[in-house]
Order: structure tokens, then sequence, then C-alpha cells
């Protein structure tokens, strides 16, 4: 049978336990995703820990078990993203700000500055910023790695989706990657609209939409070790 080559992209835990960000894998034609999570789980046992909450995109897109596989995909099996603790008057859709991953200091005033206007009669913002404690222990700093192609078009989607829930508001999202200090901002999202019940809401929705879906893993270094949030779920 005709052989094929997958692209396979590891993040976070998955990443730092098989040593490489990205592999080549050979795999029989009309192979599936299951397929290919029996390999690597045959080389990674943190495969089977994690279960059911391993995510799988193909092609920066959520995919089932029983997707079928082409040559030259790219697949990219997801731990459990970081969390945390715990249109106009005329009813079309406003155009959504920009999302955005970076590796360097945010500026809440620019975010702002993409959504702002004067249709605007409501702008809020929510910033979240590095603390210094977290599940208990000191924390000295942490390292956030994304999925970047992925993240951006999953916070484009939530922008998009807020704006279709609450009319005539606008969304901008920015999220650091890399490492970030004690009180460094790791999150902006900002939602505009004509009024503030509904840039609350839409703000809301945005950052709590964010810490599930989108495809960033955040490390904690702490003064009694180091350890990938989903370790921790």
């Amino acid at each position: 049978m005709s052989k094929m080559k997958i692209t396979l992209k590891l993040f976070g835990s998955l990443r730092e336990a098989m040593g490489e960000s990205a592999i080549q894998v050979e795999l029989e034609e009309g192979s599936s995703v299951s397929v290919l999570r029996s390999w690597l789980s045959e080389r990674n046992p943190l495969v089977e820990k994690l279960g059911d909450r391993l995510a799988t995109s193909v092609n920066l897109e959520i995919a089932e078990a029983d997707v079928i596989l082409r040559d030259g995909d790219e697949v990219a099996f997801l731990p459990p993203v970081a969390g945390g603790d715990g249109a106009g008057d005329d009813g079309t859709s406003a155009v959504p700000g920009f999302c955005t991953i970076s590796d360097h200091a945010l500026d809440e005033a620019e975010v702002v500055s993409r959504v702002s206007g004067a249709d605007a009669g409501g702008i809020v913002s929510f910033v979240g910023n590095v603390r210094d404690r977290a599940r208990g222990h000191d924390i000295e700093y942490l390292e956030y790695e994304a999925y970047p192609e992925m993240a951006e078009r999953e916070m484009q989607k939530i922008a998009e989706e807020a704006s279709k829930k609450w009319p005539g508001t606008r969304v901008a999202i920015a999220h650091r990657v890399g490492r970030l200090e004690i009180g460094e901002a790791a999150v902006v999202v900002v939602a505009a609209g004509a009024h503030r019940e509904e840039a609350f809401a839409a703000c809301r929705f945005a950052i709590d939409t964010l810490k599930v879906r989108v495809p960033i893993w955040k490390r904690e270094v702490a003064r009694d070790g180091a350890y990938w949030v989903d370790d921790h779920a």
C-alpha cells in the first residue's frame, strides 16, 4: 500500500515530553487521525494520560478521530488549553477588530484603538496579568506557548461570534507568548459597542471563550518546580 507523509505538531507538555515540536510521520494512505494518535501513544504515555482532554486539529481545524488523513496534512495534538482559575443599527454585523499573538509586551491603549470609533458609546477592556501565586505555589514567571496560526484564526472566530451575538460590537484580542514576568499582561480583550451592556457582554464572552477554545498553553515556573497547567487540570 502507498505511503503518505504527515507533519505532526506538538505543543506544551507533549512537546516537552517528546523533545520535538514537529515530526514527519509516514503512514499508510487512508489512515485516520486515530491511527496517528496510536502511533504517538506508543511513543509518549502522556497521550493516554490526557485521554479525552487531548484534542486534534487537521490543517488548523478541529477534527474527530475518524477523519481520514491525506498526504501533506498538518496535524496537531492539542493538550487542554491554559484557561484560568477558576452589527450596526441596520442589523448587520460590525467588522471585528484585530486578533493577534505577540511575543512583545502588550499595549492596552493600542488594542483599544483597534475597536474605538465615533459609534462606540461604551468600551470595555479586560487585562489578564501574571500574578505571584497560583495553585498554592509561589510563581517566579510564566511561559506561554501557542499554535499561532490556529490561535489567531480561532480568536478571529470568537470576535466574529461576539459581533453576531451583540450586533454593532467590535472585539479585539491580543495574547502574549514567551516568558512573562510577574505583573506583565498576558492577554488584553477589548469590546466596543453603542451601549455598555453589549460591550460588557461581548468582552466577557470573548475572554471566557478564549480560555476554552484557543490553543495557548501555560507553563508555571514556581519556586518549588515548573509544570504545564494541563498537567494539573
